[in-house]
């Protein structure tokens, strides 16, 4: 059985060093890194298989371990992700669906950190709320000087 498009998981939850190398993350400390890495699952899907789908409930953000998948909206291949690519981060901040489909291209293994595990450890660390105000800030400012040129 699966919970929005996540298959049943795994306690196996990696490194701090997988979610440190993600722009999101990139200003939290050791602890932090820990904590959101402890809170993460396993989750495993077969060549073909949807991770997630356009349109469904975003119900967390995923990082690659081992494999690779297409990103394909309407159909269309528009970016193809690899080991370390990280997907969905937008849904850890809001209830929107999901914007386009991720297909396993091979056999892939994924951390799923779900949006309530993140916000339980994000309501227990001030430290953590500021350093993703900041990187939100930043993200919002480079969009608007893309915009702007």
């Amino acid at each position: 059985m699966t919970l929005g498009g996540v298959p049943p998981q795994t306690e196996a939850p990696r490194g701090a060093e997988i979610f440190a190398s993600i722009p999101l993350f990139k200003g939290f400390g050791e602890d932090e890194l820990k904590a959101i890495a402890n809170s993460s699952k396993t989750a495993t899907y077969k060549p073909g298989e949807a991770i997630v789908r356009e349109g469904d409930a975003g119900l967390g953000a995923y990082v690659i371990v081992e494999g690779k998948a297409s990103v394909k909206r309407k159909g269309k291949t528009v970016a193809h992700l690899k080991k370390g690519s990280f997907f969905g981060e937008m849904s850890l901040f809001d209830n929107q669906p999901r914007s386009a489909d991720v297909v396993a291209d091979e056999p892939t293994e994924c951390l799923v950190l779900l949006r309530w595990n993140f916000w339980a450890l994000v309501n227990k660390n001030k430290k953590m709320t500021q350093v993703l105000l900041q990187e939100m800030a930043q993200r919002l400012r480079a969009t608007n000087e893309s915009l702007s040129e």
